[in-house]
């Protein structure tokens, strides 16, 4: 069982999640599910999404988002990714009063059932599932008009068979924002933590992100154009490879009511790269719609060139 618990482990680190490249010496971390895009609106624009406002997802990258919620929102989201794996998220976001801004999310990721196996790689007849899921509440608040910070906290954990793994986390960050020229910046920190429990007694650093973000919709035109830097403080070997996993992002506002969406993720792109054949791995796009003023359905393509491409789905709801 440890065999498969190995093999399965490394599966899910290097191919599934593509966050560090397939031959890097870099240590994997824990719980890298926290890393992928649990909104179809963001994935379709590569993750590039620390700026925006308005939606209970976007709480999962910047809580100082959460600052900026008009109305009570709730979204909820499914995805199918490789290896037929299904994941999910759940987001809702409030005022309080004047206390301030609150929000809760929840994401999962279903990685099927597996044939176990003896130490020899002998099948035993039986099967086993993993899973991943993490919960999230979260407040925000402002400074002064344009300034707003946000803080989360996480409960993660991560099952194999009778193997388990939790751990806690936090999120912070900062977001400004200029609404005349419609110009936002952000700072975040996201899964500042440890593990509580591991699966075999050694314990993992979970996936530290420092991020910043910009966004600027284009005068005269109906384009936003997001851009969010990732990893920032990961060790590299020279300097300028800090700046490698960066996201870019189009939205293209037609109306209130359809928008339609353009993202490139560099390090994705590089990191599945087979032979000498990337296709368009790393690029992604996707379509959102409103219908009155209560309902949102947004989806997204991801590509991973010859490796596959996911698909992602949410539909949402505005309380009055």
């Amino acid at each position: 069982m440890l065999k498969k618990l190995s093999y399965f482990t490394l599966l899910t680190g290097l191919l599934f999640f593509y966050e560090t490249p397939l031959y890097s010496q870099t240590e994997i971390p824990a719980f890298e599910f926290l890393r992928v895009d649990p909104s179809a609106k963001a994935s379709s624009l590569a993750g590039a999404y620390d700026t925006y406002t308005d939606d209970p997802n976007a709480m999962f990258y910047n809580p100082a988002s959460l600052s900026t919620i008009t109305k009570s929102k709730v979204s909820a989201g499914f995805g199918k990714y490789l290896l037929d794996m299904n994941f999910g998220a759940f987001s809702y976001a409030m005022k309080y009063k004047k206390l301030g801004w609150f929000g809760v999310g929840i994401k999962y990721f279903d990685y099927g059932s597996f044939d176990r196996t003896d130490e020899n790689g002998v099948s035993t007849g039986e099967k086993f599932n993993a899973n991943d899921l993490m919960v999230s509440v979260g407040y925000g608040n402002f400074i002064y008009e344009k300034l707003n910070y946000g803080i989360t906290f996480k409960y993660i954990y991560s099952g194999i068979a009778e193997y388990k793994s939790s751990a806690i986390a936090m999120d912070f960050g900062l977001l400004y924002v200029i609404p005349g020229p419609q110009i936002a910046v952000s700072f975040g920190v996201n899964n500042l933590g440890a593990q509580l429990s591991s699966y075999i007694g050694t314990k993992e650093k979970l996936p530290l992100d420092v991020r910043l973000g910009f966004s600027k919709r284009l005068e005269h035109t109906p384009v936003r154009l997001n851009a969010t830097f990732a990893k920032l403080t990961e060790s590299r070997e020279k300097f300028v490879q800090h700046l490698k996993a960066f996201s870019l992002g189009l939205e293209f506002i037609f109306s209130d009511n359809v928008s339609a969406r353009l993202g490139y993720d560099n390090e994705s792109r590089q990191d599945v790269k087979l032979g000498t054949s990337l296709g368009i791995a790393g690029f992604s796009t996707g379509l959102g719609f409103k219908f009155g003023e209560k309902y949102v359905f947004d989806y997204s393509l991801n590509s991973l060139g010859k490796v596959g491409s996911t698909h992602r789905v949410n539909v949402g709801f505005i309380f009055n």
